[in-house]
């Protein structure tokens, strides 16, 4: 089996269990405050990070040496109200409607990029840009007499997922991946913890069960995402992402019956579409670049 082979059968893995993740999240909200979900979920994960850290060549201290150290801080925040945000969505919106609005995130990072890493986009990205922000707009559109402003949070979600990407982005011209991982893992948790105490519950037993399925499914689907990363860049993993608003439209009619309509199908497939074109479009304008230097 070719390396690449194995680069995405751990990106399809870690998908379908970020997507089982989602969904286990989604029954939890509903019954316990999402930030309280979210910390619970953080303490495994930040404690995945640091032996996984401690397992890499000089250590913890080698792996948490950084040069930008208050952008490392300020992606490890904006992951962690990325996920409450997230989870909250699938809670009050729904999930094949909330993966619908975040297939945008692409989309936003792309214009985002122009004035905050000083990229510059010609006229195919722009209408890319164009195209998707229609289709996330028919998927916005009111179904019924007025506008749901709870669809108004997954936007917000959007957009701060769009600037951890870019502080991403930032952040690896310095530091590693191991480094930033790291830091995503420990700042997360640290910052959960200093918030979600005042969101304590007191689940029930078997709710327990589901607590654990959502920490063990966290630290697999982020170490097979590592593991694909290791051999594929992020323009062969990212067409692969949107296999999430499918699981999330699965489950989400099976399981939570939830419905989709005609502007929500015809929406989701511009904004796929667009997705997918800018992100190749950045792809091949970088390679030019690299080959032209």
């Amino acid at each position: 089996m070719t390396s690449k082979t194995q680069g995405y059968i751990f990106a399809l893995l870690a998908l379908t269990i970020f997507s089982l993740q989602d969904a286990i999240s989604k029954h939890l909200a509903t019954a316990y405050p999402p930030i309280f979900v979210t910390m619970i979920r953080y303490w495994a994960f930040a404690l995945f990070t640091i032996i996984l850290a401690s397992k890499m060549r000089g250590g913890l201290k080698a792996t948490a040496r950084t040069k930008r150290p208050f952008l490392q801080v300020t992606r490890g925040v904006l992951l962690a109200v990325q996920v409450v945000l997230a989870i909250t969505c699938f809670a009050v919106i729904g999930l094949a409607r909330s993966q619908a609005i975040f297939s945008a995130t692409p989309i936003l990072i792309a214009l985002l990029a122009m004035p905050i890493l000083g990229e510059r986009v010609g006229w195919r990205r722009w209408a890319a840009i164009g195209a998707g922000l229609f289709g996330v707009l028919l998927i916005l559109k009111p179904e019924g007499e007025f506008f749901d402003v709870k669809l108004l949070l997954a936007v917000i979600s959007c957009f701060n997922f769009a600037f951890y990407v870019i502080a991403t982005r930032l952040v690896s011209r310095d530091d590693s991946s191991m480094t930033s991982f790291f830091y995503t893992g420990v700042v997360g948790g640290v910052t959960m913890t200093l918030v979600g105490p005042f969101y304590w519950s007191w689940m029930a037993p078997g709710d327990w069960g589901w607590m654990a399925l959502v920490c063990m499914t966290s630290i697999s689907s982020h170490y097979f995402l590592i593991r694909a990363y290791d051999v594929l860049d992020a323009a062969a993993v990212q067409p692969l992402t949107y296999l999430s608003l499918v699981y999330a439209s699965i489950i989400g009619m099976v399981i939570y019956g939830e419905t989709l309509s005609f502007n929500m199908i015809v929406g989701s497939a511009i904004v796929v579409a667009a997705g997918i074109f800018t992100v190749w479009r950045e792809h091949v304008v970088g390679r030019r670049a690299a080959a032209a230097n």
